[in-house]
């Protein structure tokens, strides 16, 4: 089905002249090739842990949505490049979290994970929260160049402030946020098989990815969909397919602290790591993203950072707050889609 995908979508890009044939095709390719990558991370993770398998599928689930939004970036779609970050914060948060919740708590009446583990999440995502928040707050106040320095500032910032996370998390308190259970699973390939699977399907997802974005304005047009649904829902959900489908499976086999650390780790990894390169890599174009925020995508931000953190803080997790993660993902879709 992946090789079959890929080709479906390559000889749509190289021999179809329909924009939404090459749209549709491109997109199931990488939801296919993400759903690969889940499955090759999970193998790692047999090998280096939930953490570190967790972090890996967090960062190669994101490269699909780094890739996509540089081309993005490098078109001058900047309000769709939020959009997108706007919904793969939200997406993970309250969407592949909420189905983890839900989908394993049908099979386990509770399920528990490192509290401590929850609580330094928490504070991280209220830095990414604020951090957002002061460009937006100054706008009205600070000319546009101004703005253009303050983003670079903050981008710069938020990029240390996640590699020190990660010297914190993954090596000076590795065993105090380590997973409170240890799981034993069966690897699909050996590590190194492993390691090569998610190289060459990140390398895959890189090109399908720039034929996505080749015809994504066209499709919007068509269909007559804002910029901001197409980037926060459309793009983030095809963009975030392998956390979706590693996380949801892990959830379903009792390992909920590995599927916490994808859905949370990557919104994090999204807000403090891939928003901020972003900024920086504009630079090369001759043409500065700033990172201001609109107020609907920072309010969609605020409220999925509220309720992951109410219902993650305790450690534990059962199916109704999957349910809760949710109704609050498609309220805000509702609200996005008639925006």
């Amino acid at each position: 089905m992946v090789a079959g995908s890929f080709l479906l979508a390559a000889s749509m890009h190289f021999f179809s002249t329909s924009a939404m044939l090459q749209f549709i095709t491109a997109s199931v390719a990488i939801i296919f090739l993400a759903s690969f990558l889940g499955k090759a991370t999970e193998s790692v993770a047999h090998y280096s842990g939930d953490r570190i398998g967790g972090f890996l599928n967090a960062t190669f689930g994101n490269a699909a949505e780094l890739i996509i939004a540089f081309f993005l970036v490098k078109e001058g779609l900047f309000d769709m490049v939020k959009a997108s970050i706007t919904g793969s914060i939200i997406g993970n948060m309250l969407l592949v979290l909420g189905l983890s919740v839900f989908l394993g708590g049908l099979r386990y009446k509770e399920q528990k994970f490192n509290s401590q583990l929850a609580g330094h999440n928490a504070s991280l995502m209220t830095l990414a929260l604020v951090a957002l928040f002061i460009p937006a707050m100054f706008m009205f106040e600070l000319p546009h160049e101004e703005i253009n320095t303050l983003s670079i500032v903050i981008a710069v910032l938020l990029i240390i402030a996640y590699i020190l996370w990660l010297v914190f998390s993954m090596i000076t308190h590795k065993a105090f946020l380590s997973d409170i259970e240890q799981h034993d699973t069966e690897a699909v390939w050996s590590k190194g098989i492993s390691i090569i699977m998610l190289v060459v399907a990140t390398i895959f997802v890189a090109m399908v990815s720039e034929w996505l974005v080749h015809n994504i304005e066209v499709v919007s047009d068509s269909l007559g969909w804002s910029e901001l649904f197409v980037g926060a829902f459309v793009i983030a959900i095809i963009g975030n397919a392998a956390e979706h489908s590693a996380a949801v499976l892990l959830a379903m086999k009792g390992r909920i602290g590995a599927a916490v650390e994808i859905a949370v780790g990557s919104s994090l990894q999204i807000a403090l790591f891939v928003a901020p390169t972003l900024v920086l890599l504009s630079l090369l174009f001759g043409s500065p993203m700033d990172i201001v925020f609109t107020l609907p995508e920072l309010t969609a931000i605020a409220v999925s950072t509220f309720i992951a953190i109410s219902i993650s803080k305790d450690g534990s997790t059962n199916w109704y707050e999957g349910v809760l993660l949710l109704i609050v993902y498609l309220i805000l879709g509702t609200a996005f889609f008639y925006d």
